[in-house]
């Protein structure tokens, strides 16, 4: 079978692992396909010259950028790399040139920054690594930026959250191309998860969260997320927190940037996941277990906060019934 041809932009300062993650997805699909029908991966630089990344590796590439022409039938993945507010013109400049010309265009990380310089992102929905999700939005009004999944995908377009998750978007992409399969296999081989929807959140509630300061706000996060099937009611909590509910409320808000009922939900859905990822309970147990009490709380919830149903979340991630 024809190859896919994946050509990767590195720079001096890119970050190792948003090339090597990828490309190391990428590589395996050959390994794990007799037929061959995987992917032919290229790396330039401006010039051709090696780069030395954030962590002081050195990567030497095929070929130089100012040479390469991908094609229709090309993924162009653009890594991310130290963003201290400028870019490399020859790469930008390139990118405005040639980017649109690829089949499917792909961002790690910061390498979002790089796309949206060249225009790429303009009219589209994209995402960054978190750091710098505020500074793409002020940066470039006409993209829409949404800082919370660890990827997005619109069109032809894949933007990616910081590092691994550039793992996580080229598994799907293999997905996509070779079948469920052959990117089950490149994930075990790899020792990383197949499961990551592109809509999860970057951060685990608890992280992205900020932590109160005051103990009786940091035990009420704890024991939010040890009950989540309790009476997590602004009434409960404030209890819980010797404070009246609106200072509660207020004081929570505070302190960890989100309001309480958001932050209950964001930890009853990461645990309703769990168990539909790990499990083969009843999605009405699960419900009663994760405190929505019915099966269409717990749906408009995941389809709130997922995009999609826990029967369609445990379909496609769920391990439970697998062999």
């Amino acid at each position: 079978m024809p190859q896919r041809t994946v050509l990767v932009v590195l720079y001096d300062g890119v970050q190792s692992l948003d090339v090597t993650g990828p490309v190391e997805v990428f590589d395996g699909a050959g390994r794990c396909r007799p037929d061959g029908g995987g992917y032919a991966v290229r790396t330039v630089s401006p010039g051709g010259a090696p780069v030395r990344t954030t962590s002081g590796l050195t990567l030497v590439p095929d070929g130089d950028l100012e040479s390469a022409r991908p094609g229709p039938d090309a993924t162009l993945l653009v890594p991310g790399g130290r963003y201290t507010g400028d870019f490399e013109p020859r790469i930008t400049d390139w990118l405005r040139a040639h980017g649109g010309r690829a089949g499917r265009l792909v961002s790690v990380c910061t390498g979002g920054l790089l796309l949206a310089e060249a225009g790429l992102l303009d009219g589209r929905r994209a995402t960054t690594h978190w750091s710098v999700c505020e500074r793409m939005a002020r940066d470039y009004p006409r993209v829409a930026v949404d800082p919370d999944p660890i990827y997005v995908r619109d069109g032809p377009v894949a933007t990616s959250a910081g590092v691994t998750a550039g793992i996580d978007l080229a598994l799907a992409l293999v997905e996509e191309d070779l079948g469920r399969d052959t990117a089950l296999l490149i994930a075990r081989h790899l020792v990383v998860f197949l499961r990551r929807p592109g809509n999860q959140a970057q951060f685990s509630a608890q992280l992205a969260a900020q932590t109160a300061q005051r103990e009786p706000l940091r035990e009420v996060q704890h024991w939010i997320t040890q009950n989540p099937g309790g009476d997590l009611s602004v009434e409960a909590l404030a209890a819980r927190a010797a404070l009246s509910p609106r200072h509660f409320a207020r004081a929570f808000q505070a302190e960890t940037g989100v309001t309480p009922g958001r932050y209950v939900e964001r930890v009853r859905v990461e645990h309703a996941r769990r168990l539909l990822e790990e499990s083969g309970e009843a999605v009405s147990r699960i419900s009663r277990a994760c405190g929505y009490g019915t099966p269409e709380a717990l749906r408009r919830a995941f389809v709130r906060t997922l995009g999609q149903s826990p029967a369609e979340y445990r379909r496609r991630f769920g391990t439970a019934a697998r062999p």
